[in-house]
């Protein structure tokens, strides 16, 4: 596991970049108030996620408004059709750490 930033870093309903041995991941405080790590790119457009809009458990694409599930890295809305990687979150003592393994098995 990784140490990506503190909880205060990511307040509830907000993303943000954070770089991982070059791979660009959204940290992501969802509306349930646990923490969610995917891969900071639109499987769609190839933009920030980051840049996008938390709601609920999904976090939606700025460009083109495809959305994400935060657990699964499943697209909940076109246009993407494509999962983006999600990664295992552990928080301890007001910590967030990382692990670089996808948990969905996705890899690009």
């Amino acid at each position: 596991m990784i140490r990506i930033c503190s909880t205060e870093d990511v307040p509830k309903g907000t993303a943000i970049s954070a770089d991982v041995d070059g791979v660009q991941i959204a940290v992501v405080h969802g509306e349930d108030d646990a923490f969610y790590a995917v891969r900071d790119e639109c499987s769609h457009a190839a933009v920030a996620l980051s840049e996008g809009e938390v709601e609920g458990c999904t976090l939606e694409c700025w460009l083109h408004g495809s959305r994400f599930d935060l657990r699964t890295g499943e697209p909940t809305g076109l246009p993407a059709t494509e999962p983006v990687p999600v990664y295992p979150v552990e928080v301890r003592d007001g910590e967030i750490y990382v692990s670089m393994t996808p948990s969905n098995g996705v890899t690009r």
